[in-house]
């Protein structure tokens, strides 16, 4: 059964990240009315095409963005198409819109009236900064918006100073990310909205999306526990990761243990000139020259290997390397291919096309495309359906009040799923033990209570101590879990079954208890052994191999990218399943993987390979509909992301820079044949020029454009506060302490007003009040080792 059959959903937006929301629900069996213009969604005539013809039914962006959905023609710009949407969102469930608060006024449906007009209905608004957007952010794109988060500035890690700062991965990260934000919040506010009678207004800002998944550097940098400056290495690690050639391709490495250091050495042959390196030199030896002494040897090794071959060597020897895939290499994975992640779907024009799917595979109420994405006015007119009448009862506190997660998850995409519930309102308890504590608790500090990366990515949950080494402990733990409604873990595939907490015991524990599993490449499959870090999900997932400058190797995307993404794919996958039990009080097992959520956050090139046959490669700064497009150099060490996206808006550029009308710039097709030339021309502008006031003036004439911001930039940002995206909490001594708050504004939002729990500061609470345990049974089982 689809999990969201029976909900009706209107979709108003244009542009990819609300057409991305809107997807992620049809797939899920949502009813999705899209509203289009007369003339179609300008995403219809955004490439790729198939064969490279424009044409209404051949872009494969809008092929992937709206599987599942229907087409309904209005022209809300008049009286009628006002009437026509009135009529329509009187049988609906919620909205999806990403154009702006003006425009939410004139189709009458004003943020400010919105819930007092609709008491029962949802709308989710997603947009570049939110519906506040000051004036000098008015016009955005994906580029300007990943360099106002932070996120495009620091893009490649280690990257070169005198080279510009990446775009990111494809033509629309940001907009995917802040797709996929919306989907979490209107999966939560329908679970409110079948509860109470409630509606919700969302606000989802897209700079705040990006900047919250840097939330373990970034929250420790508001709270003043790492240094902030205006380097782009602020968010690196150091160290020799990184992506390394092989014989015919690339791979990527990740090191950082002792055991990782043996392992490598020892297939590298036992080198001579690194065998004096201390055994710990990754944790705490780390030199210029060791590094480069490690990546002379790493290189010699690899040449003689494939990325496959040297991937499944090191796997095997309990190193994290990993082959950087391109969209061919996905499509042939063993992994991918068992998973099932790609469908034959029969697409209007090309006929059975392979899409890509979603990253994540619910046991009971899968994910699936039903139909192609509709052609132009597929339906003339909604399906009639009752009007929603809705009973109002009391809300709780933030859409998912009342629910109950069990948290067993370390370091940062399990921790960083739990968060998004945590501020949606659930209540979420980490279960920790002295004997297996977080790694973010215990390196390089001295107080476990008060670690700056725990305290960042775990604001606003509860903590017990429960020890999952012994009898007792698991018992104990599989009572805990019968309380709640759903159980995060991000164990190594296996583990949790080899513990007798697999998804079976947990049922017989609680029939519709949801467990949501987190791995690199899925619980099931031939390479589901392996094991990696963040950036072997982005190597993996073929996101790397498009990050990078023309004609040289990926660079890849920055290291602190990927885990809180894929964090966020599974709350929202939870949530979906929460909806689903709900319906017909079945629970579920939800296996996300963290390379496919990446892969679809790529969609659009994934389609590109998928109808054309065509492997992306690195492009730098480019893009196919937009030029100039890229960053420029401006006074000190400051960079200017400018993205024209018009022939007028050329000639508005083109006169503040002072040049004349040259036909090699004309038209958008002149100006990407004579790019080079373009962009010399723009770099000369704007290096004399500051990139801030640079940026005004830019937005004023019409132009999206941003200064791209270091972590200086970021904490500093007035929009950021104004917002409420930084605020403060009462830490364990009294003292206030920053914390980055949710990417989203709600009608009805949670409390965040706790920081990071202290290890088993929630013990009586959970034990007691929670489990029922008197205190008899509780020093039982403190004597017992259970508690340790």
């Amino acid at each position: 059964m689809s999990a969201l059959k029976g909900l009706r959903i209107v979709e108003l937006a244009e542009h990819v990240a609300g057409e991305y929301c809107g997807k992620l629900l049809a797939d899920f069996g949502a009813e999705v009315i899209k509203v289009e213009r007369p003339g179609g969604s300008p995403t219809r005539h955004l490439g790729p095409f198939l064969g490279d013809e424009q044409g209404p039914e051949r872009s494969g962006l809008f092929a992937y963005l709206n599987t599942n959905k229907q087409s309904l023609v209005l022209d809300i710009g008049t009286v009628e198409g006002r009437a026509g949407l009135k009529a329509l969102l009187a049988s609906a469930d919620a909205v999806i819109d990403d154009h702006g608060a003006q425009w939410l006024e004139t189709a009458d449906l004003s943020p400010t009236r919105f819930l007092d007009e609709h008491p029962g209905l949802i709308l989710c608004s997603v947009t570049p900064f939110g519906l506040d957007a000051p004036a000098e952010r008015a016009h955005a794109t994906d580029l300007t918006v990943m360099h106002a988060s932070g996120l495009g500035y620091h893009t490649p890690s280690a990257g070169d100073a005198a080279k510009p700062p990446l775009k990111g991965a494809g033509r629309f990260q940001a907009s995917y990310e802040a797709g996929l934000e919306g989907a979490l919040c209107v999966a939560a506010a329908i679970h409110r909205q079948a509860r109470t009678g409630h509606g919700t207004f969302i606000d989802v800002s897209a700079q705040e999306v990006l900047a919250g998944r840097l939330d373990y550097v970034l929250g420790q940098m508001i709270a003043g526990d790492m240094d902030v400056s205006e380097s782009r290495h602020q968010f690196d690690l150091g160290g020799p990761a990184g992506i390394f050639p092989c014989r015919g391709g690339f791979i990527y490495i990740f090191l950082s243990t002792p055991g990782h250091w043996q392992a490598l050495r020892t297939l590298m042959g036992d080198p001579e000139e690194v065998r004096e390196f201390p055994a710990n030199w990754l944790e705490v030896g780390l030199t210029p020259e060791r590094i480069a002494l490690c990546r002379k040897h790493l290189v010699s090794w690899l040449a003689g290997l494939d990325k496959d071959e040297a991937a499944a060597i090191a796997q095997e020897n309990g190193i994290t390397l990993v082959p950087v895939n391109d969209m061919g290499d996905l499509a042939r994975s063993p992994q991918v291919q068992h998973r099932g992640y790609f469908q034959t779907v029969e697409h209007p024009e090309a006929g059975p096309t392979l899409y890509p799917t979603v990253g994540y595979k619910l046991g009971a109420s899968p994910a699936k495309i039903e139909a192609p994405a509709p052609k132009l006015a597929s339906t003339t007119a909604a399906a009639q359906r009752p009007a929603r009448s809705r009973t109002l009862q009391a809300p709780g506190k933030g859409p998912l009040a009342g629910v109950r997660v069990l948290e067993l998850t370390k370091v940062w995409a399990g921790p960083f799923a739990g968060k998004l519930l945590a501020f949606l309102g659930a209540e979420v308890i980490r279960v920790e033990s002295r004997g297996s504590l977080d790694v973010t608790r215990t390196f390089g500090v001295s107080d476990m209570n008060k670690a700056p990366g725990f305290m960042a990515v775990n604001p606003q949950k509860l903590s017990v101590q429960i020890d999952m080494k012994s009898k007792e402990g698991l018992a104990l733990l599989k009572q805990l879990a019968g309380t709640c409604d759903i159980v995060i873990e991000n164990m190594r595939p296996g583990a949790l079954e080899r513990l007798g907490l697999g998804y079976e015991a947990l049922k017989a524990v609680r029939p519709d208890i949801i467990l949501t599993s987190m791995s690199m490449y899925g619980a099931e499959g031939p390479l589901a052994y392996q094991t990696g870090y963040a950036p072997c999900f982005v190597a993996l997932s073929g996101l790397s191999s498009l990050v990078g400058y023309e004609g040289e190797p990926p660079s890849g995307m920055n290291i602190r990218y990927s885990d809180s993404s894929f964090g966020a794919a599974a709350a929202f996958a939870s949530l979906v399943a929460l909806r689903h039990r709900e319906g017909v009080g079945e629970g579920q097992f939800v296996d996300v993987s963290a390379v496919e959520i990446l892969t679809s956050l790529i969609g659009d090139t994934v389609m590109d390979f998928s109808l054309n046959g065509r492997a992306a490669a690195c492009d730098g700064n480019r893009h196919a509909d937009m030029a100039p497009h890229g960053l420029y150099r401006c006074t000190g060490d400051d960079w200017i992301a400018i993205a024209v996206q018009s022939d007028a808006q050329w000639r508005a550029l083109a006169t503040a820079i002072g040049i004349g009308a040259d036909p090699r710039f004309e038209t958008l097709a002149c100006r990407k044949e004579n790019e080079a030339e373009l962009d010399a021309i723009v770099s000369g502008w704007t290096r004399d020029r500051e990139a801030g006031p640079l940026s005004g003036e830019l937005q004023a004439l019409g132009i999206a454009a941003a200064k791209s911001a270091n972590s200086v930039d970021l904490i500093g940002d007035g929009h950021l506060w104004s917002r409420g995206f930084y605020r403060h909490v009462d830490d364990q001594d009294g003292e206030a302490r920053a914390v980055l708050g949710p990417s989203w504004r709600m009608s009805d939002e949670a409390e965040i007003t706790r920081p990071a729990p202290r290890l088993g500061e929630h013990n009586a609470y959970i034990l007691g009040e929670v489990m029922g345990l008197g205190a008899e049974e509780q020093d039982r089982l403190r004597e017992a080792g259970a508690l340790r």
